[in-house]
């Protein structure tokens, strides 16, 4: 056989090969294959010229191998044998052992809760594997999975590529978070005191616009504008700043710093679903299927 026709050899035809051997006729072997039979003798004269030597001889009213065969039959077997398991074999995992390395997307108010008892959970069942976390928004999200360089996200999203799957994880609203050593809001926090206390906002635009100007379409005396979330409770405490981020972003702050309050916004914010988004291709990745699981148990024992 030449290196030129060796590339180009249909794998099939040793598969046809390997099943005529074995029943030793073109009838059962096309049968077994779901092919006919003129096909299975077609694929064996292929086969035949390719190897310039016969590979059966006819005994009665079956096949035997001849000698070329009978050589090619042996080198094949195993090799093909070895190709079916490998199909076959179920995905397999062993989290304690496993060296993964996870390209997770987060935005910035899910990366302050998530991945500190991700990154606990990981030391706990799965030591090795390691997390890059990628900053995305919803913005960006679907494009980044499109593009195949994410595992997974966790995210508020819009409208998503094909093939991406999706999974809610958590629908919340929003809080007011302060410190009330320096922040008089009284009793209750009104529309009033609201909008008389300075205040600092998460702008993805580099602006002083966030959730409230958005929505209500009524402008806060900003005095600070970020562009993440990370830094939010360093900048309320010990100061009468208001600041209004998501609740779970609150309830995240307020057990680094306790003596913090979070109360309702005096007026309603819409909510929307955080989401869990991964991609087709990764759908029956055991690491990944792995590493889903564990975001998801997280936001359930959080809620």
């Amino acid at each position: 056989m030449t290196a030129n026709y060796g590339r180009d050899l249909d794998l099939n035809l040793l598969r046809v090969f390997a099943v005529v051997a074995e029943t030793g006729s073109v009838t059962q072997a096309a049968a077994r294959l779901y092919l006919t039979q003129p096909a299975v003798s077609a694929a064996l004269r292929r086969l035949t010229a390719a190897v310039g030597a016969p590979l059966f001889v006819r005994q009665g009213r079956g096949l035997v191998l001849g000698s070329r065969g009978a050589r090619l039959n042996a080198a094949i077997r195993p090799h093909l044998q070895a190709l079916v398991d490998a199909a076959l074999a179920p995905a397999e995992l062993d989290p304690r052992t496993s060296e993964r390395t996870f390209r997770l997307g987060l935005s910035d108010a899910t990366e302050v809760w998530l991945l500190p008892p991700l990154l606990r959970a990981f030391a706990a069942s799965a030591p090795r594997m390691r997390v890059v976390a990628i900053p995305i928004q919803f913005r960006t999200v679907g494009a980044a999975l499109a593009a195949g360089g994410l595992d997974a996200a966790v995210t508020v999203a819009d409208e998503l590529p094909a093939g991406v799957r999706r999974r809610a994880l958590y629908h919340g609203g929003f809080a007011c978070l302060f410190d009330p050593r320096h922040a008089r809001v009284g009793r209750r926090l009104t529309e009033a005191r609201y909008f008389a206390h300075e205040h600092v906002v998460v702008s993805y635009n580099g602006d002083l616009r966030g959730i409230v100007e958005d929505t209500l379409g009524r402008a806060r005396r900003v005095r600070c504008s970020v562009s993440t979330f990370a830094n939010v409770g360093a900048l309320v405490d010990g100061t009468a700043l208001l600041a209004t981020v998501p609740e779970i972003v609150a309830r995240e702050i307020r057990r680094v710093r306790p003596h913090l309050r979070a109360v309702a916004p005096p007026f309603a914010l819409p909510g929307a679903a955080l989401e869990l988004l991964w991609t087709a291709a990764t759908e029956d990745d055991a690491a990944c299927a792995f590493l889903r699981a564990q975001i998801e148990r997280i936001v359930s024992g959080g809620r």
